[in-house]
């Protein structure tokens, strides 16, 4: 189970890092199946002729024993609440990405969207509804050379202030990114780093960016949402640790 100290270090930091949330070998089995679904050889990096693919969600059993270990619905019940979130019935989507490529065109800065606009527009509001967390499950070695998530340390603070005034229908995203971006430029950086297995539980507002691959060997990484039953309670005294880190961004 997360300590308090990792729980404080999620309110503040924006993430917590969980090694060994779920087992090698079902991140091998799960790997045999992304690999399939890329169209390219393991063995043979003249068929890695792309930056970047993006497959989607999964949902045979090596990839919902991946999402659905009982440490990571302990740390779901730790940092979000019992009974407030949906179990993961697939893990996705999945940007793999390759050395040697280029860019990817796709390692901007940005937060996670929310939920669809009424005009089908990518929304965000301060009660974050459609997303309790922000998941980075790791399926390959990755190290600092293999394109690692970029993450603005405490970023997640910055978010709450840009939306407070919109209430329940929220930003909309781009606009939102912008402005989100701008104000976190200040924050210190952290790569998230890991062995097959790892898991990045991160705030939905965390800011956060892709980046180039300079390694040798592919990159395999879910980014699935934690769904919640319902938006965050910011009124629960005492709050979740998700609620509680936007109300210290909010300085309540």
């Amino acid at each position: 189970m997360l300590g308090p100290d990792q729980v404080d270090r999620f309110v503040a930091d924006g993430f917590v890092k969980l090694d060994g949330a779920f087992l090698v070998d079902v991140a091998e089995r799960c790997l045999a199946e992304l690999w399939e679904a890329t169209g390219c050889s393991r063995d043979d990096p003249a068929t890695w002729a792309r930056p970047v693919i993006r497959l989607g969600g999964f949902a045979t059993p090596p990839f919902l024993a991946a999402a659905n270990t009982p440490v990571l619905h302990e740390a779901f019940d730790a940092l979000v609440g019992q009974g407030r979130w949906v179990p993961p019935r697939a893990l996705g989507t999945f940007p793999v990405r390759f050395p040697g490529g280029g860019a990817p065109g796709d390692d901007g800065w940005h937060v996670e969207a929310s939920y669809p606009g009424p005009r089908g527009e990518s929304r965000v509001n301060l009660r974050s509804r459609g997303r309790a967390l922000l998941m980075l499950f790791l399926f390959s070695e990755v190290g600092p050379d293999d394109a690692p998530t970029r993450i603005r340390v405490g970023s997640h603070l910055d978010v709450p202030p840009l939306l407070a005034a919109a209430g329940e229908d929220g930003r909309e995203w781009m606009s939102l990114c912008r402005d989100a971006v701008a104000v976190s430029e200040h924050r210190p950086l952290a790569l998230a780093t890991g062995a097959p297995g790892d898991v990045y539980l991160c705030h939905p507002f965390l800011v956060h960016a892709a980046q180039p691959h300079r390694g040798t060997a592919p990159k395999f990484m879910a980014q699935p949402p934690l769904v919640p039953v319902e938006p965050l309670d910011l009124r629960a005294d005492p709050p979740m640790p998700v609620a509680r880190a936007v109300l210290d961004g909010l300085g309540r």
